[in-house]
């Protein structure tokens, strides 16, 4: 656990040093993905860069979210790329009701991300891509690498979701699915699921630092259309494709990784976690012991322990 000066330390830096920072030398924009859906997006762009970052974050996440994360690759020279997936952040939301997590394909994503390098990221640079993905976004970026083998050089999974901890049993959920599809409903919350609600620290199973937590909680309540609440039928019953798909082809995944396990994730299934990695020809999987799901938001206990492990990783020639 922080100590109290530890997160005071934390909080200027985010509030005197990060976010200053993003405002002088931040670049945003926006392209139109699959379906005429407006992605955005936000650069940091590195004048002398060593290489060249692209990030795939996490469900219900924002590009605003992972200043501090771009801050600190900036710092060890590094540029920086990430978009809003679709229907959360910045970008268009896909349904009525804006506060459901929808994708209509779970393909979209991938669809989105391959656009965002090839016109956007290989605008600004010619380097070989490394891959930084959290949880949901590492579904993403398998499965992008396992359409373009060769777009990035190497790859951090933080947390990933290659399996998630159901709140129901497995047949269960499987059962309240098919009704979803045979009432028309699956496009509106999965049973259990609700609208995006700002709990208190105490309450949160993501982070163990307070510090980061209420900076990412203050800026959803500064910006409220980031906002995002549970998952539809039809997003969950995407994601288990997905992740059926990434256990199926984990071989195919070829390239140099890095898999990073939170040891207290109550979001994410470690346990499909260590079997994809096992189905996987070049991966180190690394436990962060103690760490919850948001590792690039936890205390520095854990971040720090997280971030040396990725910029080691990334700097390393194989």
């Amino acid at each position: 656990m922080s100590t109290s000066q530890e997160e005071q330390n934390i909080s200027q830096k985010l509030i005197s040093t990060v976010e200053p920072f993003w405002q002088t030398h931040g670049v945003t924009g926006e392209f139109t993905g699959v379906d005429g859906i407006r992605i955005a997006y936000g650069l940091l762009v590195h004048p002398n860069p060593k290489g060249s970052v692209v990030i795939s974050s996490g469900r219900i996440e924002t590009y605003l979210k992972y200043q501090e994360v771009a801050y600190d690759l900036y710092q060890q020279g590094y540029s920086v790329f990430i978009h809003d997936h679709r229907g959360q952040g910045l970008s268009d939301r896909l349904l009525v009701n804006k506060q459901v997590g929808y994708v209509a394909r779970f393909s979209d994503y991938v669809e989105d991300l391959l656009y965002f390098v090839e016109r956007v990221v290989k605008s600004y640079t010619q380097q070989p891509l490394l891959l930084l993905c959290h949880s949901m976004g590492s579904a993403i970026g398998a499965l992008t690498i396992l359409a373009q083998p060769k777009m990035f050089q190497k790859v951090v999974f933080c947390s990933p979701m290659f399996g998630i901890k159901p709140a129901l049993p497995v047949k269960l959920a499987n059962l309240l699915l098919g009704t979803h599809k045979l009432t028309g409903t699956a496009e509106r919350f999965f049973w259990g699921q609700a609208s995006y609600r700002d709990l208190n620290f105490q309450l949160n199973q993501l982070t163990h630092s307070p510090s980061r937590y209420g900076w990412f909680r203050q800026l959803y309540a500064k910006h409220p259309q980031l906002e995002l609440g549970g998952v539809s039928g039809t997003w969950l019953t995407q994601a288990l494709l997905a992740m059926a798909q990434i256990a199926q082809h984990s071989h195919a995944l070829k390239l140099p990784t890095l898999i990073l396990q939170a040891e207290k994730d109550s979001v994410v299934d470690n346990r499909q976690q260590s079997v994809v990695a096992k189905g996987l020809p070049n991966a180190t999987l690394v436990k962060i012991p103690g760490a919850r799901h948001e590792l690039l938001m936890e205390s520095d206990e854990y971040r720090d322990a997280s971030i040396k492990l990725l910029l080691e990783f990334f700097a390393r020639q194989d």
